[in-house]
């Protein structure tokens, strides 16, 4: 699940990436990793919440999609069930999730 909420002069925009206790079942760690942090898998892990979601909140740039994925337990790849949109990865072997904002 995605949240967006901008700022009032609308250059900037607070993202809210949470997944939810069923899409994490049995998950011990997960980051969030995109072009925002150059894609890299240890800067912006998410915290698990009392209600078993887990959430990270990242402040980006209004104006722009960026690419990103989540890392669940530094293994496995996910993508984020309610992206603006997806697109292919230059792997040619899966696809990243893209936010608007």
């Amino acid at each position: 699940m995605i949240k967006k909420d901008y700022s009032k002069n609308r250059k900037s925009c607070t993202v809210s990436f949470i997944v939810t206790p069923e899409a994490a079942k049995g998950v011990g760690g997960i980051t969030i990793v995109g072009d925002f942090n150059n894609w890299d898998r240890s800067a912006d892990p998410l915290i698990r919440g009392a209600d078993g979601s887990w959430k990270a909140v990242l402040v980006l740039d209004a104006g722009r999609e960026y690419q990103f994925r989540y890392l669940f337990d530094a293994l496995r790849w996910e993508n984020e069930w309610n992206a603006d949109k997806y697109l292919p990865t230059p792997y040619g072997d899966s696809e990243n999730s893209v936010v608007f904002v």
